[in-house]
């Protein structure tokens, strides 16, 4: 194992910068957020740890990128923000999520709850679902782990079309395996900053998925006529478990974080670090480090203390008491994956009161 440890002075450039404008800036913070953030530097932080790699396949080790600082992430001409107008989270779910319509539609409303705390200040509309066949995307049968794949191109180019003119950006999301070229095995998802949209899925989150007892692969090997759609009908969706709530969550907010710009975290434990496996995206915590908090901060311009007890908040309550959401809610929301991430948020908070 190899922890990567970053020096106090490195840290604090890439939070605040040496730029006397930005350092200005930061100083608009009060003292209670600035020190919450420079917890950060601190070796022995019991809020913020570095970051350690287990193997040679951990994503900073096989894919080299620039490390990106609050000065670089800022200066960015290509970095979009939500304006008047253009300020919505629109989510797109593509085929069937859950064994039930009751069950897709709880999922679907604890997303939102979720990317709305997350994103704080923000709101979070899902479209109506739709299925594969409306995209009208390139499908195939997986030659190794036999189970049905959908094209990222023809998805993206279906959500570009369906794009609200309100939305901020517009993501898909879709328990079907996803592969973005035919040389490809598979893909967790993919995005485009510029158009400001991305597809993800969580089909590879299904704890079953690399196994033998995995229930997506088609039981008859066949080729499949390139419109046949109804390949579809029945398709398997693993049940919707506090595990897999958690990573979709954590998948999630990742996958739009990159939409507001921010690439892949190199300074300290992050839900924006990357991942080439499902180990390693476990691995990942559920919130930003400091460097990237301020980010998201910036281009939303929220209260962070408020954003924090937001997110307490989704853990904690098992709903909204909205009179025309509960009569879908017939389960309760399964928050037992989240419970280190609760104590977590208390001393969050716990730091920003004293």
């Amino acid at each position: 194992m190899e922890t990567i440890k970053h020096s106090e002075e490195m840290l604090r450039t890439a939070l605040i910068s040496n730029h006397k404008d930005f350092i200005d800036m930061y100083q608009k913070y009060t003292p209670n957020v600035k020190r919450f953030l420079e917890e950060g530097f601190k070796a022995n932080s019991i809020l913020f740890k570095p970051i350690e790699l287990q193997s040679k396949s951990d994503w900073i080790l096989s894919h080299p990128e620039p490390k990106q600082d609050f000065y670089t992430y800022y200066t960015n001409s290509q970095r979009k923000t939500p304006v008047p107008g253009k300020n919505i989270i629109c989510i797109q779910i593509i085929g069937s999520f859950g064994d039930s319509e009751t069950t897709t539609n709880a999922y679907i409303h604890w997303l939102k709850e979720y990317c709305e705390a997350f994103f704080f200040g923000l709101e979070v509309k899902f479209q109506e679902p739709v299925p594969v066949s409306h995209t009208g995307c390139k499908f195939r049968i997986n030659k190794y782990s036999e189970n049905l794949q959908i094209h990222t191109g023809g998805i993206l180019k279906y959500l570009k079309n369906s794009k609200p003119k309100d939305a901020f950006c517009i993501v898909g999301i879709t328990m079907v395996d996803l592969y973005p070229q035919d040389s490809w095995n598979f893909v967790f998802g993919q995005a485009s900053l510029t158009e400001g949209m991305g597809i993800f899925s969580f089909a590879r989150y299904d704890d079953d998925f690399y196994t033998m007892n995995y229930k997506g692969k088609l039981k008859v090997k066949q080729s499949v006529a390139s419109d046949d759609y109804s390949v579809f009908d029945g398709y398997y969706t693993p049940s919707i478990t506090s595990k897999l709530l958690l990573r979709s969550c954590k998948t999630l907010t990742h996958e739009i974080g990159h939409i507001f710009g921010m690439q892949h975290c190199q300074w300290l434990q992050c839900i924006m670090q990357g991942s080439n496996h499902l180990e390693e995206s476990d691995r990942r915590p559920i919130d930003l480090c400091p460097i990237c908090l301020r980010k998201l901060q910036c281009a939303i311009n929220f209260d962070i203390k408020e954003r924090f007890k937001a997110l307490l908040r989704w853990i904690e309550e098992d709903s909204k008491s909205d009179p025309l959401v509960q009569p879908m809610l017939t389960s309760h929301k399964p928050t037992e994956a989240f419970k280190n991430w609760k104590e977590w948020l208390l001393q969050c908070l716990q730091h920003l009161e004293e």
